[in-house]
């Protein structure tokens, strides 16, 4: 074989010979003599390999050019704009595109747009794009040079099935997915941009049958996220995937919605079992409340003012301390109520016991109060812990309380009651003093209600009646 032979059969690209010779052609011609074929041929085989992508997860907006193979999902309207300094306007239009590992909005301009809208392209083609990749204002796009319809390519994907969380891939847009409202902020956060105007951002969690997904609502969208309730069943529309500390996000700005729906949408937690978390992994955790702290405030370093609440949540492989930060700490949650907390961190706790953070990105949710339009079963989708447990609150199914390793729980009503008809004895280090005092035994930790002083770090006894989850103490010893 020849030199040019020799060089396009090392080659890994989709490109025909012919293709590859007319290149080099083009090539020797550009240089005007300063390179012969064989030197041509290694600047654009060096070029090919450069810029051929293999799926379109392998796009990122710095690269200068990329070619790749890729499905055409949807093709939007035809958009005219003026250019300055230009009497004739601009022509765009928006194609959506998507291989086996991601999506990409393709622009299309021009001469090209006015093909595009007179019917030249439509679902399910599946094109050889060359073009210019940049991050746009609904993430991923390429600006195209150059498409072609390749009828001999497949691309093994589903163009009429819904959305699901676990079908998201990073840079898709015109999304709209339907799911269970987990977890809602409370307030709208605003914030300055690069150009002085105020903008405002607002976040909710939403589930479906296959996975869990923050999702981002901005500007004139962001009041929405106030509006909604945990349970209620919506449609995300026109939304956009971003990635954001390593998490597939899902951003709602002008031009989408987030709307009420009808029927049943079903969320099922994938939950690990509390016995089985180790340290510094992220986990969902869902168990029954076994007591809860009063909301304290600290300063920042900042000068701000944060605030945190402890609670303890037990299944039926034991029971962890959990520390709601921020907004979450203003949960009403009450002994007996079945939570889950998703996306927390697990750390290392007070007395070296492992200790779950909730921080902005995790959810929590009360399970018996997602009931206005979903479905959250109770006993989560979690793994199976060893000895056959579930990792969900089968235990507790029925209203029982859980075992609160020895007699300081005390018992409970059905409804999560307030009052224990059992004397209780609860010996721990004072970790709170104030309105409560709070103990913590090094397993657990228990509010107590009295007027005895007490020191930060002292060891006593309280013994007393449950009421309201606190330890009403008529001795402190």
């Amino acid at each position: 074989m020849g030199a040019i032979e020799d060089i396009y059969a090392d080659l890994d690209v989709d490109v025909s010979e012919e293709e590859f010779r007319e290149a080099v052609e083009q090539k020797v011609e550009q240089m005007d003599g300063l390179a012969d074929e064989e030197t041509a041929a290694m600047l654009i085989a060096h070029e090919l390999e450069d810029h051929e992508v293999g799926t379109i997860s392998d796009i990122e907006p710095g690269m200068d050019e990329v070619k790749f193979l890729a499905k055409v999902v949807s093709v939007g309207d035809l958009r005219t704009f003026e250019r300055d300094g230009e009497d004739e306007d601009g022509r765009v239009i928006n194609v959506e595109a998507a291989d086996e590992t991601g999506s990409v909005r393709l622009a299309f301009w021009d001469e090209q747009a006015a093909s595009i809208d007179d019917g030249e392209l439509e679902a399910g083609q599946v094109l050889r794009v060359k073009g210019r990749p940049k991050d746009g204002y609904n993430g991923l796009e390429v600006s195209v040079d150059k498409a072609e319809p390749d009828d001999d390519a497949d691309i093994d994907i589903d163009l009429d099935g819904p959305a699901t969380v676990e079908s998201l891939t990073m840079g898709q847009g015109d999304v709209n997915l339907r799911g269970l409202v987990l977890d809602t902020d409370d307030t709208v956060r605003t914030f300055d941009r690069d150009d002085g105007s105020e903008g405002q951002v607002a976040n909710f969690a939403l589930g479906d049958e296959t996975g869990r997904i923050r999702v981002t609502l901005w500007d004139e969208m962001a009041d929405r996220a106030t509006e909604l309730e945990a349970g209620t069943a919506v449609e995300v529309v026109d939304g956009y995937v971003r990635e954001r500390e390593g998490d597939l996000e899902l951003h709602v700005g002008e031009g989408g919605a987030v709307e009420d729906v009808d029927g049943e949408v079903s969320y099922e937690p994938d939950t690990t079992p509390i016995g089985d978390v180790e340290i510094d992994q992220t986990v969902d955790i869902a168990g029954v409340v076994r007591s809860t702290d009063p909301v304290r405030t600290f300063d920042r370093d900042d000068g701000s003012e944060g605030q945190v609440r402890n609670v303890r949540i037990q299944d039926d492989t034991g029971d962890i301390r959990v520390a709601l930060w921020g907004d979450k700490a203003d949960v009403d949650l009450a002994p007996g109520d079945e939570v889950l907390t998703a996306d927390v961190q697990i750390e290392d706790g007070w007395q070296d016991d492992l200790e779950a953070s909730a921080n902005w990105r995790s959810t929590v949710l009360v399970l018996d109060d997602a009931d206005t339009g979903g479905s959250i079963p109770a006993s989560g989708g979690g793994e199976t812990a060893e000895g056959g447990q579930s990792a969900g609150l089968d235990a507790f199914a029925e209203g029982e309380s859980p075992d609160a390793g020895g007699d300081a729980g005390g018992e409970q009503a059905e409804s999560g009651g307030a009052v224990a008809s059992e004397r209780v004895e609860f010996t721990g280090t004072v970790v709170q003093t104030g309105d409560p005092v709070v103990l913590d035994d090094g397993t657990e930790t228990m509010p107590v209600e009295t007027d005895a002083r007490v020191r930060l770090g002292e060891e006593i006894t309280a013994r007393g009646q449950m009421v309201d989850g606190r330890l009403d103490a008529e001795d402190v010893l």
